[in-house]
């Protein structure tokens, strides 16, 4: 199965649209067939070692990983080396019935393992099952929602949370915020909230951008650190980012001559780029910033072994500038026309064409459940193990990297 399928990930947000889990899952034609036990256990035991170090522990640090299981799976050797307090499985609840089951369900909880029920009417659920979860995977259904939200406010009051399904309009969304619900939001997250208030871009961005251009042409560090110095929260934003474990330095950078001394220019560059998708005024989408973060730093990893440490760190920044213009909120034509990028770069955002374009195209279908994985992986000569562990690194640094925001 790891030989030949391809993962996908759906965010879980909290009301306030921070990313607070991840379903993770095999790609397959059919979202209704039901995996095979051989599959959900090789999926478990790849992402268990993927998402694990010996050092550090769980690389996802308080996120939720939620798992799809069948009962002969509860038993399985690979569970044991996800953390209990981080794992959630989700289980249908027809196999509530059996008494092996439930018994195997009480065991895992006891070790501190999340259950999520699937499947269940909420209306009529016996509440003898609130002590064998610990979320509840309840459907929106906007047509009935007034009825749902009596009973959704009965069942805050006990521990388990309610997890919405189907949520497919930011309308909806608030909705369940409202309510206290946590959303699987599936592909929602990368549709820009409707807003008729114009956006431009702010003092800070605007003086991002002169730097993004400095460092570009190779600037003297003296000038760079002139521009720097106006603005005192912009400085402490960027060494924050540059001293995140997502680059993993030794040694803790003190200021930007030190930045460019111990890293260079292009590094400094991706950076830039981080900190003007989180200059915004008014407000950012976290869930938004961290998919742009993990599709920059997964096209980046593909592309390590096929050119240059340069023009893969060019990766990233396409990576990052091709959702830069959903979280300013302003056309990608007026983001191009504010700073100068290599042609390459510009190519890959406007059409995914030219050399980088293919791979910010693959990083983006992983995000998407789109069947073009195959094919876009194909054609870069990408396994699908390559691409999977990739794809659990990229997800790992930008958790990092987005813990600084």
């Amino acid at each position: 199965m790891i030989e030949e399928s391809f993962i996908v990930r759906e965010p879980l947000l909290d009301p306030k649209q921070r990313v607070i889990g991840f379903q993770i899952s095999w790609q397959q034609p059919d979202q209704n067939a039901e995996a095979s036990t051989e599959s959900l256990s090789a999926l478990l035991e790849f992402v268990a070692v993927q998402l694990h170090d010996d050092d550090k522990g769980f690389l996802l640090g308080d996120s939720l990983l939620f798992l799809e299981a069948v009962p002969e799976l509860l038993h399985a050797e690979g569970l044991k080396q996800l953390p209990a307090k981080n794992t959630v499985l989700i289980l249908h609840k027809k196999y509530f019935a059996d008494p092996d089951t439930l018994a195997a369900v009480t065991e895992l909880r006891q070790l501190g393992y999340g259950i999520c029920l699937r499947g269940a009417e909420v209306t009529t659920l016996e509440r003898a099952y609130f002590a064998q979860i610990t979320h509840l995977e309840v459907k929106l259904n906007a047509a009935n929602f007034a009825s749902q939200a009596k009973v959704y406010a009965t069942l805050k009051q006990s521990t388990v949370r309610m997890v919405a399904r189907n949520v497919n309009a930011w309308q909806d969304f608030d909705a369940c915020s409202a309510l206290g619900l946590d959303s699987f939001v599936g592909k929602l997250h990368l549709t820009p909230r409707p807003s008729t208030a114009p956006k431009t871009l702010n003092t800070s961005q605007t003086t991002i951008l002169q730097l993004m251009e400095m460092v570009r042409k190779n600037a003297d560090i003296q000038q760079l650190e002139a521009v720097v110095k106006r603005d005192a929260t912009l400085a402490y934003k960027l060494l924050r980012y540059i001293n995140s474990a997502g680059f993993g330095l030794r040694t803790e950078v003190q200021s930007l001559k030190h930045a460019v001394q111990m890293l260079g220019y292009s590094p400094l560059y991706r950076w830039l780029t981080l900190l003007l998708a989180t200059a915004s005024t008014s407000g950012y989408s976290p869930v938004l910033l961290e998919t742009a973060i993990v599709r920059g730093r997964l096209a980046e990893i593909l592309g390590q072994s096929k050119m240059s440490k340069s023009e893969a760190e060019n990766l990233f920044v396409a990576g990052m500038f091709s959702l830069l213009d959903r979280l300013l909120g302003i056309p990608m034509e007026e983001v191009l026309s504010s700073i100068q990028l290599p042609e390459v770069v510009t190519e890959a955002l406007i059409s995914r064409g030219g050399t980088y374009g293919p791979f910010l195209a693959l990083a983006e279908a992983c995000e998407l459940n789109s069947m073009l994985v195959g094919s876009l992986a194909e054609t870069l000569k990408i396994t699908p193990p390559d691409l999977n562990a990739a794809h659990m690194a990229a997800l790992v640094w930008a958790k990092n990297v987005a813990s600084v925001a």
